[in-house]
């Protein structure tokens, strides 16, 4: 359980009630870091909308990798599970569970790669980020725009994750997430 004290599901009201709601549709269950997020209901559907404005640009795809590889530099447990969990929509659990071992060699193309190779710098040192990190993007066929979304995407996931964690929310195991691909998704953490 959290550091904090959350709304009880069943005593949610208003904007809490509705992202409840939400979650029971969407997961089943009220996520703990949704619990956690909604004590500032205003600031969870805000970061909500900015990665609305992201992803739709960088494609299902790009947007879960850049996840992962940032989440996994990050350490956090959560949203390894959480956007592994949302792969298994566009990828099957054999090819997310060799990106999640070593995306290095699993067959992603070298745009992909380098792309995730980006965002697991930004959530480790981005002070070292330099012209030639998205000069290499671009040579591998990525926009100013996708460098900006993939940039965008990576911080974003740091604010995130770093925000949950620190608030204690308890890690939630997705049902249909197996005890093996479990296993490959936090291997690297």
């Amino acid at each position: 359980m959290s550091y904090i004290r959350t709304v009880e599901p069943s005593e949610a009201t208003g904007e809490v009630a509705e992202l409840y709601a939400e979650d029971l549709e969407d997961l089943g269950y009220v996520a703990d870091y949704t619990r956690v997020m909604s004590m500032n209901p205003e600031a969870f559907r805000a970061f909500e909308d900015l990665m609305r404005t992201i992803a739709p640009n960088l494609g299902k795809r790009r947007y879960e990798l850049v996840t992962l590889a940032a989440a996994q530099a990050l350490h956090s447990t959560h949203c390894r599970l959480a956007h592994g969990h949302k792969c298994l929509t566009f990828m099957d659990a054999d090819e997310l569970e060799r990106i999640a071992r070593d995306y290095h060699d699993a067959g992603l193309s070298e745009a992909e790669v380098a792309m995730m190779e980006y965002a697991e710098k930004i959530s480790t040192e981005a002070h070292t980020i330099t012209e030639s990190d998205t000069a290499r993007l671009r040579d591998l066929g990525f926009t100013d725009r996708e460098i900006v979304d993939i940039t965008l995407a990576a911080a974003a996931r740091n604010y995130f994750s770093r925000a949950i964690q620190a608030l204690g929310a308890a890690v939630d195991v997705p049902a249909d997430v197996s005890d093996r691909l479990r296993g490959a998704l936090l291997a690297p953490l």
